[in-house]
């Protein structure tokens, strides 16, 4: 398959790494789920690994139901990016795995077909369930980026 990111799959492996090890980041991959299949080798070894846009076509979210279940995080953001089916694939990243789905803005979205609407908000509470809204909507994303390890400025 030919990959169409910046690096082929050894160079996503190693800089992936390193990144973390240095910096303990996260490689972030905005692709098209469908590209996932021959990714996940490599994807579900690495230490932090996040998919933007929920995969952005239903075409991949086998694979991409198989890198949540291997601990990945799914950003939902920029519903107006994607081709697939919200709330069906909503539900199943929070079946797979409720951890790894957080919410985004996307904001400004300046390329977006269509920019993030208020709403998306309320949609993505309601397809979370009220057991997993919270963790949704902020506990996932502040266990990520630890949050609470790294407070702001002014905060504590």
């Amino acid at each position: 398959m030919k990959f169409h990111g910046s690096a082929s799959p050894a160079q996503l492996d190693t800089l992936a790494r390193r990144v973390y090890e240095v910096a303990g980041r996260h490689v972030e991959l905005y692709l098209e789920a469908l590209e996932l299949a021959d990714l996940l080798p490599v994807l579900s070894s690495l230490p932090a690994v996040s998919v933007d846009h929920l995969g952005l076509s239903a075409a991949g979210l086998p694979s991409l139901l198989r890198l949540v279940g291997s601990g990945a995080k799914v950003k939902a953001r920029g519903f107006g990016r994607v081709s697939l089916d919200i709330d069906q694939t909503v539900r199943a990243i929070v079946r797979t795995n409720p951890t790894a789905l957080m919410f985004g803005s996307d904001l400004p979205s300046t390329r977006a077909p269509r920019p993030f609407e208020d709403g998306e908000v309320q949609l993505l509470a309601e397809l979370a369930g009220a057991a997993n809204v919270n963790a949704v909507l902020h506990d996932n994303a502040a266990a990520f980026y630890r949050i609470a390890e790294h407070p702001l400025p002014g905060r504590s």
